[in-house]
């Protein structure tokens, strides 16, 4: 099946007329010891990590644009080494060919590819009826964002983003002091990062030098959506991400992560404007810069008072808090009107009252557990559960993934564009016109999807 006549597969889709999966929601008599068959698509660089871990379940195809053995010499990053591990699935280069020859046999798909392709490849696979894994951020734009969000409700799929800490003991365990009022009111939030920095980011972004499209590599492909152009090393394997067309730069890369906690703990929802405070640009402007402190203003909500979060990458850091040596390279902490909360690392994996000292005068309530655990500890792996039955949802599940997306594009529209911005989620405008062409970017034809 051509591009063009999925399209109009798509439309009847749209319309009711698919394909339920093998486990269809809701399906009765699926064995809670059934297996998943997997269709993994982005099998070398981040996508490897998930597809070991999901080796218990059935992987029936494995697809991926780039089969060299080495790819910009990262062996350890190659897609034909990773593919052992699922010596039994069948390899595919296009998605779009995987799903009409195996669709049949496929239950969901773990999308691990860059940015600017998670939006058509997770629509195409929910409009053929799929559960889907999606890596952060959820998608490239806004629109695309919105419209992932509805299609999981419209066909009635299992989603979940890979943002691992939002399964993470710590996460639950910093959203329930909140919640318990230990830390009191939270009007102040700092998040950091030490992106950009190698090897995913480079420190020349002069205009990219091109070469042949090596072997084994489809670059029309890996370019999805976005307008063609000649093929660069700078772009692929692991440069993209710095790349405004290709990637979503610092903060899309860390800021689902170290932005999870807060969002979730303060039910933060939609900001209501986006400020530059620093920054530090490049010459060359289609490129991520060196470092940006963003803060997102939020309105207040129901009980909660207005909150300011500070996100800060690069060369950019907030304050030590007291009695602190030095801040760590990601991090975050949340001062309310009671104590202060912090991490290190971009994942809440081992939070703490600030100073330590603080610890022991909750010793008891700390433990107190009030919301429910991720049943696995990993998304994937949640995901997997889901499909059988074992949970309901996953917690990054795109009801949620969707506005944490959101947030964290609207950061990176107000740095590509180096202007505070204000937003109205309902009608999806901003105050920046340079900001609002990328709400809703152009495709290339043949890639358009629609609800």
């Amino acid at each position: 099946m051509n591009r063009r006549d999925f399209c109009k597969t798509a439309t009847l889709t749209s319309a009711g007329l698919w394909a339920a999966p093998r486990f269809s929601i809701g399906k009765p008599g699926m064995s809670p010891n059934a297996k998943v068959n997997i269709g993994w698509i982005g099998v070398g660089g981040i996508g490897q990590f998930g597809l070991r871990r999901s080796l218990n379940e059935t992987i029936v195809a494995l697809c991926d644009v780039d089969w060299r053995p080495a790819p910009g010499g990262h062996e350890h990053r190659a897609a034909l080494k990773h593919a052992q591990m699922a010596p039994k699935a069948q390899r595919f280069v296009d998605y779009r060919k995987m799903f009409d020859q195996m669709g049949d046999e496929i239950d969901a798909v773990a999308i691990c590819t860059p940015d600017h392709t998670h939006f058509p490849i997770a629509m195409e696979a929910m409009q053929r009826g799929k559960h889907v894994f999606v890596q952060k951020p959820l998608a490239h734009n806004i629109q695309q964002v919105r419209t992932l969000q509805a299609a999981a409700e419209n066909y009635q799929v299992k989603t979940v983003m890979g943002n691992q800490g939002h399964c993470f003991e710590g996460a639950h365990r910093i959203v329930e002091w909140v919640q318990k009022g230990i830390i009191g009111e939270v009007e102040e939030v700092h998040c950091w990062t030490d992106r950009p920095r190698l090897p995913w980011f480079t420190f020349d972004p002069l205009p990219v030098e091109t070469s042949p499209v090596p072997k084994d590599v489809n670059w029309d492909l890996w370019q999805g959506p976005v307008a063609s152009c000649e093929y660069s090393d700078d772009y692929m394997p692991l440069k993209w991400r710095a790349y405004w067309k290709y990637g979503c730069g610092s903060l899309g890369d860390i800021g689902c992560h170290t932005l999870d906690v807060p969002f979730w703990a303060l039910d933060l929802g939609y900001p209501e404007k986006v400020e530059i405070a620093e920054m530090d640009r490049w010459q060359n402007t289609d490129y991520t810069p060196r470092g940006a402190h963003v803060i997102f203003h939020f309105p207040a909500k129901d009980d909660r008072k207005a909150v300011k979060v500070h996100w800060y990458e690069g060369k950019y850091r907030p304050d030590k808090l007291e009695g602190m040596d030095e801040l760590p390279s990601n991090g975050m902490y949340m001062k309310g009107s009671k104590e202060t909360v912090f991490h290190e690392d971009m994942r809440a994996q081992s939070p703490r009252l600030w100073p330590s000292e603080r610890m022991r005068e909750y010793r008891d309530v700390l433990k107190e557990q009030t919301i429910a655990r991720s049943l696995t500890g990993d998304p994937h792996t949640d995901l997997w559960a889901a499909i059988r039955g074992d949970i309901d949802e996953c917690g990054s599940n795109f009801n949620y993934a969707a506005p944490l997306t959101e947030m964290v594009l609207l950061g990176s529209m107000a740095i590509r564009a180096n202007e505070t911005i204000t937003w109205d989620p309902k009608t999806m405008t901003c105050s920046s016109m340079v900001a609002q062409q990328w709400v809703d970017e152009a495709v290339r034809t043949g890639w358009e999807y629609r609800l």
